[in-house]
Parts: structure tokens; sequence; C-alpha cells
């Protein structure tokens, strides 16, 4: 069985990218085992996610939202504005396999590490390169204007009040993974022809499309997709929250009619005839949610969390994120010199061996010297 940590030991990744997106994917290549080599301009004090910290927040350069996708990487602090730095960097690309960028539209060709300067480096390179906008505007991408601009707030939110960003920065989250599915096609390309490739991944296209069965019901149903709070729009009773006897919130993903009929059973209540399909319950949707609300009162969350486990009723309760690390965070945590954190890639089979120990997020240039000593040798 091979060691998850080891599966990419041999590729070479430089990420020229910060803040999120672009740094998801140089940790999903880390924690497989690939060298990742973060570089850093010294004169902004190295990626701005480093100073992004919480009210209350003590640490170092190693802030908690560094901390959430720079594990298993080496830090070199370079200015790449200034000739030595570039020569460095173009070093450091002759024997690279991956690069990631994430620079405005315009930027990396202003700094000579486009893709086509580059590859005039290393030819069977591959260039993995997030935008905001991709073709349609030279325009930064910022999460929070994305998820505007794609429908996400609109859509999100409670009936009747304002639009809401979601709290984790999905759009970046979703392209890292379109990049992550597009570098590994290269690296497939690359072991079959002993070619480079190309891939530009915008947030906004990402954004578009994860919209999935909501971007459908207005192009294919025509219903403008609206604020439903956490009800699904096709689905009853599928995202309504119902509070118990121990005051604890259960959601429910109810998505058929027999697990409907078993949830009527364990709730002792008698099926009505407005009720009977998922169309009945999506029209119905307010007067079914006042025939279920005062029943889940007459139970404590754990015994119908019992009741619901047994008969394979899909529903859940409500976690604080501390809860959630405390009940799963095991599955996937991440330990090195007392600092925690969370995978980015979590797939197990009988081929990989999973790994939690990886090089902790590193401070802004600590491997400075140790890259640069590197390859001095190999010159000379």
């Amino acid at each position: 069985m091979e060691n998850q940590s080891s599966f990419f030991k041999d590729l070479k990744v430089i990420e020229l990218a910060s803040v999120l997106a672009g740094p998801s994917v140089g940790q999903f290549f880390a924690e497989l085992g690939a060298e990742v080599i973060k570089v850093e301009n010294p004169k902004t004090n190295g990626d701005v996610t480093r100073s992004w910290k919480g009210a209350n927040e003590n640490t170092d350069d190693i802030s908690a939202y560094f901390a959430c996708i720079n594990w298993g990487k080496k830090s070199l602090a370079l200015d790449i504005t200034k000739s030595e730095g570039l020569e460095v960097l173009y070093k450091l690309v002759e024997g690279a396999d991956i690069v990631i960028t994430s620079y405005k539209p315009g930027d990396d060709k202003k700094l000579k590490v486009d893709y086509a300067s580059l590859k005039h480096i290393n030819d069977d390179l591959i260039y993995g390169q997030i935008t905001g906008y991709g073709s349609l505007a030279e325009r930064v991408g910022y999460d929070a204007i994305i998820q505007a601009e794609v429908g996400f707030m609109n859509m999100n939110g409670e009936e009747g009040g304002e639009p809401t960003k979601m709290p984790v920065a999905m759009m970046d989250l979703l392209a890292g993974h379109q990049l992550k599915e597009a570098l590994l096609l290269g690296y497939i390309n690359k072991l079959k022809t002993g070619k480079g490739s190309y891939f530009q991944v915008s947030l906004i296209e990402a954004g578009l499309a994860s919209l999935a069965n909501q971007a459908t019901n207005y192009m294919v149903a025509k219903a403008e997709p609206k604020r439903k709070g956490s009800k699904h729009p096709n689905i009853a009773p599928y995202g309504e929250l119902f509070k118990t006897m121990d005051d604890k919130q259960i959601i429910l993903a109810i998505g058929s009619d027999q697990q409907f009929s078993k949830l009527l059973s364990v709730l002792d209540l008698e099926l009505k005839e407005n009720f009977s399909s998922n169309v009945l319950r999506v029209t119905n949707r307010d007067e079914l949610y006042s025939y279920l609300k005062d029943s889940f009162l007459r139970f404590t969350s754990s015994d119908l969390m019992n009741s619901f486990n047994e008969k394979n009723i899909p529903a859940g309760i409500v976690n604080k994120v501390s809860e959630a690390i405390d009940l799963y965070g095991e599955l996937i945590k991440l330990e090195s010199n007392k600092l925690q954190g969370l995978k980015t890639f979590i797939a197990n089979s009988g081929q990989l061996k999973n790994s939690s120990h990886i090089l902790p997020p590193p401070h802004l240039g600590q491997h400075t010297q140790e890259i640069l000593k590197s390859l001095e040798q190999k010159g000379s």
C-alpha cells in the first residue's frame, strides 16, 4: 500500500499564488507528497492572508487564515520585480513540473512569469492560472463579489431578508477544485506525450458552473431562484429546521415518499392527502412545517436521531464548527508542532494509505536559504 504523502514525491510545484484559490491547489499537491515551493514577496510581507487575523487572534505570521491552506509547503522569500530574484525563479522553473499563479490579467506578463515566458524556459511545463473573470474582464476577482455577481448571494438568506454571502469563500474553493482537475489532466497528458500544457480557471465560471439545479430551475423551468433560507426549492421537507425538547435543531433532507412515510411513523403522525407526494409537499410547504414542528418538541434530539438513523431517515443536528471538529475532525486532521489543520484531499482507497503528518505552514522565507543552496549545488 502506497503512502499518500509519497504519491507525488517526484513532482515539483512552484506556487506564485496567494489568498485561497491558488494556494488550495498547492496544498493538495503537498498532501500527496509533491515538493511545493511557495514564492512570496518580502516587500509586501508575503501572502496577504498572513495578516488576515480575527479580532482576538494572537498569532505570528502564520495566521489562522494562512494556516488553513498552506500546509506542506516551503516558503521562498523572493522579489521577482528585481532581475536577480527573477533569475532565481527561472532556475526553479527549469526543474519544475507545475506552476500555479493567481495574478491579475496582465500582471503576469509585466512580471515576465506568464505561460509564454516560462514555457520558453521549460517546454514541458504545466501552467495553471486562476483569474477573476478570464477573458471577460481584466478585473481582480474577489470571492464576495463573485458570490454576488453569479447569483449565490441573491439566493442565500432568509425569505424576505437581505442577500447573504456564504461564510466560507466558496468561489475560491470551487475554482481551486476546477484547477486541480485541470492540472491532473495536464499531468496525465504529460505522462502520455511528454508535452506541457496551459490551463486558466476563472472564479466567475467556477461559480456559474456550480449553480447546478438552481441554474436549470431558471434555464429549463423558467423559475427564478429566490431566498428560502435553508429550504430546497424542489424538495420538501428538505432544509427545514425543527427544534427539539432539549433545544437542539434538526435539519431534514427527505427526498422520497418512502422516507417521508418513515418520518411520520417516528413522529407518530398520520399521512394527510395534501402531503402524499413531493409535489404536494413543496406546494403546501408552510402547512407541512406547521404540521411537523410541534411533534419534534415532544422528543429529545438524541432520541430522534437514534430513530432516524435506525430507519435511514436523512436528518442531522445543526452543530457549531467546534462541535463538528470534535465529532469528526480526527478523520482529516493535520497536526505538527502543536498546530492543527484539516486536509484538502480526503479520498481513501486500497492503494493510498492516509498520512496526516506533513510540514506545518511555513513562516515567511523559512526555506529561502535551503532552496538557494540547493540551486547552487545543482549549478555547480
